[in-house]
């Protein structure tokens, strides 16, 4: 039996070792070829079960309870949402087809869509059923359930992965501390800041997708420079053996990809928390496992201007009862100034962009 063919097998790459076995292709071994798959697969799944979710949230009344503030949503009353189920669960079909699920990293960021995601349906499915944006989890039960979920996460790559607890800075190549245990704790404030970003972010239509898929493409070059003896050698990085967690990755934005076919503007459906909160918790356990939690600033640019509106709006009404802002988060601002939601979408995107590019550059500047 071929080297290739035993390790379809060992590893449980259900698909793909049926793939080999037929056709005799031996290159599945590689990272490389089987995110590419991944992302096809993802793709080709959520294009095939959104019309499917939609129809079905539109005849069940399945629809996105409108912000009252906000009088130029009220066009979208009738829109789906909760269609982040659709690519999450495309996401893990797709990686469980093509990943090496003995890989305690992969095994991580499986947990970790799972974990979200299920804050995620809690809370939208309470939404729905009570027709209201606030009828959904509760503040406190909502964080409480991210930091359990965090914590067992955290604990999982101390315990069980066995992940560098080294504090890295970006232009700094070495560890700069150990941070021990406390790693756990500093993961955990990533992970729940980083998810409640990017739910901040979800405003508009598509507005949190394409950064979000920015956010993972330079993620994914990151953990595959670590997981990568010779490339994290070469640039002076931590080797990590978490490679695989791009295939996750890449399924991730082919996900993506199809959901965008129908979130673009004028959006059929709405991601919901129950992607938004996932897509940040993964993209946080993608820095954390990179070690480019700091680097995430960067790479996460526009999360992290629209949590920052909002914490100087509430701040600043609280301590001087004024308003920065028209309304916050900041997107809402530029639509109280009359500004077409395309543009203000399309010009986050670009800001998304160049971040994440400064953000790539920074892996060789010593």
């Amino acid at each position: 039996m071929s080297l290739a063919l035993q390790f379809c097998r060992q590893k449980s790459l259900l698909m793909l070792y049926w793939f080999h076995h037929s056709f005799g292709i031996n290159i599945l071994q590689y990272i490389t070829v089987r995110a590419g798959l991944a992302f096809f697969i993802g793709l080709l799944f959520t294009l095939f079960l959104m019309p499917r979710f939609i129809a079905w949230a539109q005849r069940s009344a399945k629809v996105q309870p409108i912000n009252e503030y906000v009088s130029a949503h009220q066009g979208k009353a009738k829109t789906p949402t909760m269609g982040g189920i659709v690519f999450i669960t495309s996401t893990i079909l797709s990686s469980l087809l093509t990943v090496n699920i003995m890989n305690p990293f992969a095994i991580g960021g499986l947990l970790t869509l799972v974990f979200y995601g299920y804050i995620g349906f809690t809370d939208d499915w309470g939404k729905i059923r009570g027709g209201d944006n606030l009828a959904g989890l509760s503040a406190r039960a909502k964080l409480t359930l991210q930091l359990v979920f965090g914590l067992a996460i955290g604990i999982f790559l101390i315990y069980v992965a066995k992940l560098d607890t080294g504090f890295y800075l970006p232009f700094v190549k070495s560890s700069l501390f150990d941070m021990g245990l406390f790693s756990i704790g500093f993961w955990v404030l990533v992970i729940i800041a980083t998810s409640n970003a990017v739910n901040l972010t979800d405003g508009l239509d598509g507005l949190a997708t394409v950064p979000s898929i920015f956010a993972l493409l330079s993620l994914s070059v990151i953990v595959y420079i670590v997981g990568n003896a010779s490339l994290a050698h070469y640039l002076i990085m931590p080797k990590i053996p978490a490679g695989e967690v791009v295939v996750i990755a890449s399924a991730l934005v082919g996900s993506l990809v199809g959901f965008l076919w129908f979130n673009c503007h004028p959006a059929q459906v709405f991601m919901g928390d129950s992607g938004s909160l996932t897509l940040g918790a993964f993209i946080a356990y993608m820095a954390i496992i990179g070690k480019s939690e700091i680097l995430l600033i960067l790479i996460g640019f526009i999360f992290v201007i629209e949590t920052v509106s909002v914490i100087l709006q509430v701040g600043s009404y609280k301590l001087r009862k004024k308003r920065v802002f028209l309304m916050a988060p900041i997107h809402h601002h530029f639509e109280m100034k009359q500004w077409a939601e395309n543009k203000i979408i399309v010009r986050f995107w670009i800001i998304a962009l160049l971040s994440n590019i400064l953000a790539l550059i920074t892996l060789k500047i010593r």
